[in-house]
């Protein structure tokens, strides 16, 4: 195979062209290509309206492929690489079957490749499946009771289930291809195998996560819901036993905890049994909503249905902290995220096709433990909760919510004005310094204008900002060490709650080293 990389065309462009252009630099006849597999596909928006797909191809040709990439003198072609992973097999046999808890991305991940490995593993979820967690979402989002058991934050998937599922990292790890080609067997869509920003859609991720779970049963795994952990037994430093919520004890030598950054009393119960941790950096601030042709106008030059819905990612350095943009949602909608009764959160979460009227994305603030008013391992997580039930004093679960215009000029908003928002199961319009901490609203007001010289709308008066977004990431980290064990010999502090990843792929990736981690010992 040959990768040629950098091969530019327009949206509207077809499967032949892209042949005929890969032939063409390699001096060749298009018949003369006999397979072609996208590896990358990108949007180069540089020289606007003039858009262009940026394509990197693999090509199998008639004939001495060497010779002709000599012949070529194609300076964007090379032999393909081979990137290629496998699931270590298992040195030796655990004394009782390894126990996963926590079915969101670390976890998931970490129980297929203990299934493939052959061991059997169990997973204990405290949601439901996601079948019975989608219902009772959409009943939540139009005024039922709160579960907090099932909900946005807890259920099969995981968090991740209900934001779009986004798969782009910064990582760079040969697992990574065999993370996206699992997702496309058990229903993913084959572009993200080269989409250089992949998202699968929560519509699509319902079906993706279920899939998964009946493979790991399928090689002799075992998965639990509406099961939470709630003890440990130990024998010295060892770990010897989970303890369920219904009382059951659970003999385990070797327990993943990936648990996701909103299980606040599993922290609570770590730390009463000594389990070191400590609070870490982390952020929250709103949700920022405008409508999606605002942003493809700002991002493109031009409307073009040829183009995906266009993104974003903004970053403004402030003197003592920094304001960014994340989990960016085109076409999406603001979710009720919360997973406390009594609480308000917000997330983002799009469908595969993006094909909603607003954009969102979270606007944060970056924080420092120093900067929490409360001390000890779980100060963020106090700070946080005190954030949620201040939103919900003011409107119920309707979210806070203020126009950008509004909030700028330091006055509180009665309505909407052109933007119309999402959130279910309503907003309350207010001044959102009613609810978030000054240091955040000071540093939102500085960014937001600066922000606008990035992308051009994004100051809009009438965009709307919903709070508050203040489960971005965990706000603790469970110490482990290089073997990835806790100082409880056995517990595998592991994924975003844990402290150790920060979306769905470096979640996936950390789930699977701490499940290789327990095969290779």
């Amino acid at each position: 195979m040959i990768r040629i990389r950098d091969i530019i065309l327009p949206p509207e462009h077809n499967e032949h062209q892209l042949i005929y252009e890969a032939a063409k630099l390699l001096k060749v006849s298009a018949s003369a290509i006999r397979s072609l597999r996208l590896v990358r596909r990108s949007v180069d928006a540089r020289k606007k309206p003039d858009v262009r797909l940026v394509y990197t191809v693999d090509v199998q040709l008639q004939g001495n492929e060497t010779k002709i990439l000599k012949q070529s003198g194609c300076k964007r072609a090379a032999i393909a690489p081979t990137v290629f992973y496998r699931v270590p097999k298992a040195a030796w046999d655990l004394p009782c079957r390894p126990v996963v808890v926590g079915f969101g991305p670390a976890g998931m991940f970490a129980a297929l490749v203990l299934a493939i490995a052959g061991q059997k593993p169990l997973v204990l979820e405290r949601g439901d499946d996601a079948v019975t967690r989608h219902e009772k979402v959409e009943q939540f989002f139009a005024g039922a009771e709160l579960d907090p058991k099932s909900n946005v934050q807890f259920g099969e998937g995981g968090a991740g289930t209900f934001s779009d599922g986004k798969l782009n990292t910064g990582v760079n790890n040969p697992r990574i291809g065999w993370i996206l080609e699992q997702l496309v067997a058990a229903g993913a869509g084959e572009d993200i195998l080269y989409d250089a920003k992949p998202h699968v859609g929560t519509d699509v991720l319902l079906t993706v996560v279920q899939n998964i779970r009946k493979r790991i049963i399928s090689l002799g795994g075992e998965v639990r819901f509406r099961t939470q952990v709630t003890g440990i037994c130990r024998e010295g430093d060892r770990l010897t036993a989970l303890v369920t919520e219904c009382g059951e004890i659970i003999p385990c030598t070797h327990a993943v905890f990936a648990i996701g950054h909103s299980a606040r009393d599993t922290f609570e119960m770590l730390l009463s049994e000594e389990i070191p941790m400590e609070p870490k950096p982390f952020s929250m601030g709103v949700r920022i909503e405008h409508p999606q042709s605002l942003i493809d106008k700002a991002q493109y030059g031009l409307e073009n249905h040829a183009l995906p819905p266009a993104d974003y990612k903004l970053v403004r350095h402030l003197p003592d902290e920094t304001v960014y943009t994340f989990c960016m949602c085109p076409g999406g909608y603001v979710v009720a995220a919360a997973s406390e009764k009594e609480g308000v959160v917000t997330n983002g979460m799009s469908c595969a096709a993006r094909d909603a009227e607003n954009a969102n994305a979270a606007l944060l603030v970056t924080l420092n433990p120093e900067d929490f008013p409360y001390d000890g391992p779980l100060g963020g997580v106090q700070w946080q909760r005190q954030i949620e039930q201040a939103a919900y004093r003011i409107g119920g679960y309707r979210a806070p919510a203020q126009l950008v215009g509004d909030f700028l000029a330091d006055r509180p908003s009665t309505a909407p004005k052109s933007v119309m928002p999402t959130y279910r199961p309503g907003v309350t319009w207010c001044d959102l310094r009613q609810v978030l901490p000054e240091k955040i609203t000071t540093a939102l007001k500085t960014a937001i204008p600066e922000l606008e010289r990035n992308l051009r709308g994004f100051s809009c008066p009438d965009a709307v900002l919903t709070a508050p977004e203040t489960r971005s990431s965990s706000p603790v980290r469970i110490v482990r060490g290089e073997d990835r064990q806790s100082a409880l010999k056995g517990l595998y502090p592991t994924g975003e709650g844990a402290g150790y990843a920060g979306g769905i792929m470096s979640a996936a990736i950390d789930g699977m080293l701490t499940a290789e981690a327990i095969i290779n010992q």
